[in-house]
């Protein structure tokens, strides 16, 4: 690694350092991580919530759940577009992507139509090393993912900056397959998946919170698996 390349990651894990001890008490205060009694069944994951949530059928397959539009794009055409309340927004290309530091995790997905897929192994960059990129500002409370095929969904940042949260590109040792995404989505093990937007191209710091597509249709803003928390308080969506 060059002395610019060591540098400037030094300069992002301090940005990251700094950002996480701001948000870390709102990160443990959360559902997922602050609840006496989870609901689910089977033995702890890493985070003490029971395996399986409430609600949940363990599936091997992997669903394809959309809009309905699979866009098609290219590495060298891809873009990640991060904006909105942040201090310096920036534009990623895929090699300034591919550039920042890489993290391969194993983490569980829980889809809000009753499915799990377990032990997933993900590689990709944390939602907080692009946060340490852009520093949020003070304001800054909520996140707005964008995908290429038009969908939207909002996410709390004291849950977008947990470090399972990752912009993913590879899976189970594959390039992420485009109908789940491909080339990058984000992922969210602690809330249901439909959090993660798949084929993402823009990240939009919020002021305030506003709602995606599925929030706007009936979804829970929330989503939280172990409390079975799918549906907004308006009620269950037609």
């Amino acid at each position: 690694m060059s002395e610019d390349a060591e540098d400037k990651e030094r300069r992002i894990v301090e940005a990251r350092r700094k950002l996480m001890e701001r948000w870390e008490q709102r990160m443990r205060d959360t559902p997922a991580l602050s609840d006496a009694r989870p609901q689910g069944s089977g033995p702890p994951n890493r985070h003490g919530m029971p395996k399986l949530p409430v609600g949940q059928t363990v599936t091997k397959k992997w669903p394809v759940l959309d809009l309905g539009r699979k866009p098609i794009v290219p590495k060298e055409k891809w873009q990640l577009k991060i904006d909105g309340a942040v201090e310096q927004p920036i534009t990623l290309d895929w090699a300034a992507f591919m550039a920042l530091p890489q993290t391969t995790d194993t983490s569980d997905f829980h889809c809000v139509t009753s499915w799990s897929k377990m032990d997933m192994q993900w590689v990709g960059v944390r939602f907080a090393e692009l946060m340490a990129l852009v520093h949020p500002t003070a304001a800054a409370v909520h996140v707005m993912c964008h995908g290429y095929d038009g969908y939207t969904t909002n996410v709390a940042l004291e849950e977008a900056l947990k470090p399972d949260v990752l912009l993913a590109h590879t899976v189970d040792g594959h390039d992420l397959p485009v109908e789940h995404g491909g080339p990058v989505r984000m992922i969210t093990p602690q809330l249901y998946a439909w959090k993660g937007s798949k084929w993402i191209s823009r990240i939009e710091l919020l002021t305030r919170e506003k709602l995606g597509f599925w929030e706007m249709n009936g979804y829970s803003s929330t989503a939280h698996p172990w409390r079975d928390d799918r549906y907004s308080r308006l009620g269950r969506p037609s």
